[in-house]
């Protein structure tokens, strides 16, 4: 599903493919942990779809490790 969000950090509109369902959604919207309705994402995707940031926007931000 392709996911449009806004950077916290930037204010830039990215989108990113998530292989994710609206199902997956109402359930973090309704408070579940964004962890345990979505293990299968990376922390860079469950990022992503809670602040709209980039794994790019995060190593301009922070640096790379």
């Amino acid at each position: 599903m392709l996911i449009t969000r806004t950077s916290a950090f930037s204010g830039k509109e990215n989108t990113m493919d998530l292989d994710i369902t609206y199902d997956h959604i109402a359930r973090w919207d309704r408070g579940e942990l964004i962890q345990n309705v979505m293990p299968h994402l990376t922390a860079d995707e469950r990022e992503f779809l809670m602040k709209g940031t980039t794994p790019e926007e995060w190593d301009l931000m922070f640096g790379v490790e």
